[in-house]
């Protein structure tokens, strides 16, 4: 229950966030010019419904998990220029040609009526904030895609407590703004000056959170010694995780397994079940994603045990837990199996139900059941293949035995026939671009969504991420918006791959230490040392012999590439 308390405070916080602090102004604005002393109750109370309602949304409906959030800070914007106009103009609204024709029980309730201290129109302010308020916070994310999937009713629990602790804090400030607005209203003169000042600021948010420049006001506050609210809830979220450890589900001293919960879909069958196996099959439970380069390098053993021991009992279940939104898309991962030559049933865990009831944290990871039901091997990462085979065949000679079937003594083992395990030439950890990981970031505000420009220095230090050019920073991904955009990191590795995706498709040229790819080009890069990034995938862009130490920079041809992460082999 520790997230319980961590969710409360982090709704506080909330409010100290750099996006969110330029849009309190709003909450003190509406209570200023509200109708009545339930004012403030009512636009809070609103904008925790909005928050509410709005993670359910984008629990029920994954299409609305890829909308940007440029859209839900435009409508925001759009509404409070909207109001701010109607409180600079009051008699605005009556004027504008046809509005009369116009249905009075929808638009003219909304317009005027706000004008006139309208119950509906704090509602709407409210909500119009609620979108925005909950973008933030890496708890709010946290409780979305991990706990709200899992357990209903305990994200429900978790979701209401951020809301308390955002609202219990808006209210103390709008109360407060309320008080001001009183002792402030005596020396107003009676044309309502005070709720025109109200009404530019609320017209020079809207446009500012329309035009993008709230971002740069964010970047204002961090850059000018501002308390980082987001890092205060990183370091909470960080000790919560050291913390946690798998759930333990034993019947006589022995872990059972847990079910597949909640599945978005399925691929290579119509649905399947652990529980419809016990007492018949061995079942090897694999929790991957397909941009994944260390779950993409077990594949290969994967296909290989599957169609080994598939006629002796073993059964393989992938569950395909996407790591970002674009892989919870059923198209890109058929499309992805089949490229992996993967024919074994994969569950589509888009909502991280069935990772969050195993208490897993990694890509890759392997969990062995036995015929009884027991967890009677685990293994996290890659590697291991050898013990991981071995364990399979014990568990289907158990169950040859079990069934009083003939115990198969023709299992020769695949390790051998296969390419050797390679070796770990990867010193260089996985590198995030967007807000939420990308503690990495050097010359830039970290953990800070939004637009961002930055220059390239003369040297790079290892394992430090640089960009270059404009970059529109999201808290999955960092998407180039001028032409002149580039990426550089020193590495220590022989692979580097990179996960990105573009829209209309980009072409990126590769360089190695200043010069062409050349020789060292990865699968994905044309003999010109150039790659053209598209699909949401992982792409291959180096291949050196040994695992020494570079510089790899990325010019970007174009705007609109999305860039996710880096990892190394």
């Amino acid at each position: 229950m520790t997230l319980l308390l961590i969710s409360f405070i982090a709704g506080v916080l909330t409010v100290l966030a750099p996006c969110i602090l330029p849009l309190l102004p709003v909450v003190l604005g509406s209570a200023a010019t509200g109708r009545s002393r339930t004012t403030p109750y009512i636009v809070v109370g609103s904008l925790a419904l909005s928050i509410i309602l709005f993670t359910f949304l984008l629990k029920f409906s994954t299409a609305f998990i890829m909308v940007p959030q440029a859209f839900w800070a435009g409508l925001s914007g759009g509404i409070l220029i909207f109001f701010g106009l109607i409180l600079i103009f009051p008699a605005l609204w009556e004027k504008v040609p046809g509005v009369n024709r116009l249905s009075i029980g929808s638009n003219k309730l909304v317009g005027s009526g706000y004008q006139k201290k309208s119950f509906w129109g704090d509602m709407l302010i409210g909500a119009a904030l609620g979108p925005v308020f909950s973008s933030c916070s890496p708890t709010y994310f946290v409780i979305l895609a991990s706990v709200l999937p899992a357990s209903f009713t305990l994200g429900t629990l978790y979701l209401f407590a951020y809301t308390l602790g955002l609202s219990t804090i808006l209210l103390l400030i709008a109360l407060l703004g309320q008080r001001f607005a009183d002792r402030l209203t005596r020396l107003a003169d009676s044309r309502g000056i005070f709720k025109r000042i109200i009404g530019v600021l609320f017209l020079v948010l809207g446009i500012f959170i329309v035009s993008g420049y709230e971002k740069k006001l964010e970047v204002w506050i961090l850059e000018n010694g501002f308390v980082d609210a987001v890092r205060w809830e990183q370091n909470l979220l960080q000790r919560l995780d050291a913390k946690s450890t798998m759930p333990t589900f034993t019947v006589d001293g022995k872990q059972k397994y847990i079910e597949i919960a909640g599945p978005a879909g399925f691929v290579n069958t119509d649905g399947i079940t652990i529980g419809e196996l016990i007492g018949k099959e061995v079942v090897l439970i694999d929790f991957m994603t397909y941009s994944c380069i260390n779950c993409q390098r077990t594949f290969p053993y994967m296909t290989a045990w599957y169609e080994r021991y598939r006629n002796e009992g073993l059964e393989i279940i992938g569950i395909h837990t996407p790591e970002f939104a674009f892989e919870k898309d059923i198209d890109n991962v058929r499309k992805a199996m089949k490229e992996a030559g993967i024919e074994y049933p994969v569950v589509l865990d888009n909502d991280y139900a069935t990772w969050r009831a195993w208490g897993n944290r990694y890509w890759p990871r392997k969990y062995l059941i036995d015929i009884h039901g027991n967890v009677v091997y685990d293994h996290a990462g890659e590697g291991a293949y050898v013990e991981t085979e071995m364990m399979i065949r014990r568990a289907l000679q158990d169950r040859a035995l079990e069934l009083g079937e003939p115990v198969p003594n023709n299992m020769r083992p695949l390790i051998g026939t296969m390419n050797p395990e390679e070796r770990k030439f990867a010193q260089s950890p996985e590198i995030y671009f967007g807000s939420l990981r990308n503690e990495l970031l050097v010359g830039g505000k970290r953990f800070l969504p939004g637009e961002q420009t930055f220059t390239l220095p003369a040297s790079f230090v290892l394992n430090g991420l640089y960009l270059g050019g404009t970059w529109d920073i999201t808290p999955e991904h960092a998407e180039s918006v001028s032409d002149d955009a580039s990426i550089v990191f020193r590495y220590r590795a022989r692979d580097v791959y990179f996960v990105g995706s573009s829209v209309a498709g980009v072409t990126v040229e590769i360089l190695q230490d200043g010069k062409p790819v050349g020789a060292a080009a990865g699968g994905d890069v044309a003999a010109d040392g150039t790659a053209m990034i598209r699909d949401e995938r992982l792409y291959k862009l180096i291949r050196n012999p040994g695992g020494e130490e570079h510089v790899i920079q990325m010019k970007v041809k174009g705007k609109g590439l999305r860039a996710f992460t880096f990892t190394f082999g």
